[in-house]
């Protein structure tokens, strides 16, 4: 029998793989029902769906490897990083869904959560004023008028994969829907800087820095308190403090 190993885990959803296929056990179905769906439209490739037995979906891996690790060093290529951001344009290009995504808040309400979620982080000790005040500053970039894209929602670095420079897959489609495009640059290159270059030369598109920056100081400072509550570490070398850090 294949070794049975926990991907992810909590209390809201699990992934398990079990030897070339995944195993996604998710309470709420509506974002199964929104994976499915995304996936059966996006021009990018994506697992093969197969079966589906809720609360359960079964997909299979893909092949390749994912562009990197957040807190770690991307040993992907240039090639591979140009290609990712090549996808992403494709996706971007697509005709839009019916849904709103992840990547497709409302402006004015996301910024009331991430007032109340920066006085959280300071009332309860959890960062330093300084810290939170600068990055609520860099943030205000991304509440701008924007025009929708078919966007992942959760473009994080694990999430795509590649093999001899190009893409193989894209993975992890729950919040994918109508969106801020630049939501999903930022959200690839959260805690890889570095790597920006290489994907905007492969998206081929005028791209706003000033926003990719508050994108990445938004989304870094609303997730804190979760990770910290599920299980995860957003202070390890790299990781989400880290990027705000490099803001100041």
């Amino acid at each position: 029998m294949d070794e049975v190993k926990v991907v992810v885990a909590h209390s809201e959803r699990a992934t398990l793989r079990v030897g070339d296929v995944f195993l996604k056990v998710d309470a709420d179905q509506a974002r199964i029902d929104v994976e499915v769906e995304a996936m059966g439209l996006v021009p990018v490739p994506t697992p093969e769906v197969l079966w589906r037995k809720p609360p359960v979906l079964a997909i299979a891996a893909v092949p390749g490897t994912a562009l990197g690790l957040l807190g770690e060093p991307s040993t992907a290529s240039r090639a591979a990083w140009a290609a990712a951001g090549a996808a992403v344009r494709t996706l971007h290009d697509a005709p839009l869904p019916p849904r709103q995504g992840g990547a497709g808040r409302d402006p004015d309400a996301l910024a009331a959560e991430l007032d109340r979620e920066c006085a959280r982080l300071v009332t309860d000790g959890v960062l330093p004023a300084d810290l939170v005040t600068r990055n609520r500053q860099v943030a205000e970039a991304a509440f701008r008028p924007w025009t929708p894209a078919f966007t992942h929602g959760d473009l994080q670095i694990t999430h795509v994969f590649t093999e001899d420079d190009e893409v193989t897959g894209i993975i992890d489609w729950s919040e994918a829907g109508q969106g801020d495009p630049l939501y999903d640059l930022a959200t690839l290159t959260l805690g890889h800087e570095e790597r920006l270059g290489d994907l905007i030369a492969g998206y081929g598109a005028d791209v706003d820095l000033d926003v990719i920056r508050a994108w990445w100081s938004v989304r870094s400072l609303l997730v804190i308190r979760w990770l910290a509550g599920h299980g995860f570490d957003p202070f390890a070398p790299g990781c989400e403090v880290d990027v705000l850090r490099s803001r100041m």
